[in-house]
């Protein structure tokens, strides 16, 4: 009953019509137990119920009395194991038993007598019987009387709020739930909307720079074999470096995913260009074992990170700058960390990155967004992106993906 409805509704209920009717009141399971706690009850019955033996035979009454209003269809009145009167009310939701409500612990006014009253008090055997405790006969005696045509008024009344006030609870319960989960799909709606515009973005930028590639690879095949002819090595590497990287962007098509080594070459690849430009102004290390070449991993995630590394840990030094990329296994995951030994980011400017709310000079900085947006979409909400920096000099900002081993694209 605690599931679907709000118990503490129910005993305020419970607190209110106990203390205007006069009478005891508890609402029980099926079994008789309490499920909430008791109100108004009687010196005498509290004592018995902290008897363990006696207080079982008072939830077996409770138990009887509510199955017995069930099968009636309305409220049933029973004297106790102990002799006094109790009242059941059953508690039903769409059709299943939930409990009952049970009220009463008084005695009959003398002279009023029910045929439809039921009689437990003769159902449990006589030793460790009650009655042999003085102070129990007392506060026996000085328990309340009440008319029966009074006490089956209060338990019809009872049956109708009882079934009211629960599926009132549970209407409730039911909507406030389905609200949680309207409001859980818009927002998954609009972070599929915003991804699905990153991947249309993406794919026009793309679509951008394939005008005429041919010519464009024509061209730096030409520059290249010009530099061989020349003597100049350096000059032939950088144009095939370039070539490379132009080609893997460029030449993608169909599936998302690549091998972890082929992103990784590209990085390596841009990487080295960038050193061209920034000569000494740092170094780059990728440590990758083997045995993670293989692992799948989503076009073009790395160079995002390794661009945010080099705009923000390496522009703004002189000298010295590192971003070092590795690759282990975690159980069943496969991580890549990129790091740098920058300044660091601040805890608001790292949600704001993650928001995609970050800007530079005016610009959205969106990339760290998407590769975020897209591990989301691809792997689950367990394999975000992570950054990690405790935001001092020199002490750089760590970013983590987590890549799944067993992961199979084919579903993409």
């Amino acid at each position: 009953m605690s599931n679907l409805t709000s118990v503490d509704m129910l005993q305020k209920v419970q607190d209110n019509f106990s203390a205007a009717v006069g009478v005891a009141m508890v609402i029980v399971d099926p079994k008789g137990e309490p499920v909430t706690k008791p109100s108004g009850f009687s010196g005498f019955c509290q004592t018995i119920r902290g008897h363990p033996v006696w207080r079982e035979r008072c939830y077996h009454c409770d138990a009887v009395g509510g199955r017995t209003a069930l099968s009636n269809g309305g409220p049933s009145i029973y004297k106790c194991h102990a002799g006094l009167v109790d009242f059941a009310a059953p508690i039903t939701m769409c059709g299943e038993y939930l409990g009952a409500v049970i009220c009463g612990q008084v005695n009959l006014t003398d002279g009023d007598t029910a045929a439809d009253l039921v009689d437990m008090s003769g159902l449990f055997p006589t030793e460790q019987s009650w009655r042999e405790n003085a102070g129990l006969l007392r506060l026996h005696d000085e328990t309340g009387e009440i008319t029966y045509e009074r006490l089956r008024s209060a338990a019809s009344s009872l049956c109708y709020i009882a079934s009211y006030i629960v599926e009132e609870s549970y209407a409730n319960s039911v909507t406030q739930e389905l609200y949680a989960k309207n409001l859980r799909l818009m927002e998954e709606s609009k972070r599929r909307a915003e991804l699905e515009r990153s991947l249309r973005e993406a794919e026009l930028q793309a679509l951008s720079y394939q005008v005429n590639p041919h010519f464009l690879f024509n061209v730096l095949n030409t520059i290249g074999r010009l530099a061989l002819i020349e003597g100049a090595e350096e000059t032939e590497t950088t144009v095939h470096a370039f070539a490379d990287m132009m080609r893997y962007v460029l030449k993608k098509s169909g599936s998302q995913f690549v091998p972890l080594a082929t992103e990784l070459e590209h990085v390596r690849n841009y990487l080295y260009l960038l050193r061209l430009r920034l000569g000494d102004r740092f170094n780059f290390q990728v440590d990758v074992p083997d045995d993670l070449s293989m692992t799948t991993c989503p076009f073009m995630v790395l160079q995002p990170i390794v661009e945010n590394c080099i705009n923000y840990a390496i522009e703004p030094r002189e000298s010295g700058g590192l971003v070092d990329i590795l690759a282990y296994r975690d159980g069943r995951d496969v991580i890549v960390d990129i790091v740098d030994n920058g300044d660091g980011i601040s805890s608001d400017r790292k949600q704001a990155v993650l928001a995609g709310a970050a800007d530079r000079d005016g610009r959205k900085s969106i990339g760290l967004y998407n590769v975020d947006s897209r591990l989301r979409h691809y792997f689950g909400d367990d394999h975000h992106l992570e950054i990690v920096s405790p935001y001092r000099g020199g002490r750089g900002t760590l970013v983590r993906l987590r890549l799944p081993i067993d992961f199979d694209d084919a579903a993409f």
